[in-house]
């Protein structure tokens, strides 16, 4: 797409929200995702700094980053489960 045009759309987007109010429900719901992968990817990062001392390695992707989020603590046992196991 244009710049142009991109920056015309965010340009008559962003006053026509202010008038008619942001939802928010759809703003938290986002931003509450968006803190979950973010702490999953940083929880990932030192199972894989503490865990390379025992040769453990969960690669950080977006499978990983998305079971770890959903699932919490017991989805990076189970990650790292199947790292040592399976693989």
């Amino acid at each position: 797409m244009d710049p142009v045009l991109i920056l015309l759309i965010l340009g008559l987007a962003i006053p026509f929200l202010l008038i008619l109010g942001v939802p928010s429900t759809p703003i938290k719901w986002v931003g509450g995702l968006m803190t979950r992968l973010i702490v999953a990817v940083i929880l990932l990062f030192f199972v894989n700094l503490f865990g390379a001392q025992f040769g453990l390695h969960i690669p950080i992707n977006g499978f990983t980053a998305v079971v770890s989020a959903v699932l919490g603590v017991p989805g990076i046992i189970s990650l790292a489960a199947v790292q040592i196991w399976v693989l």
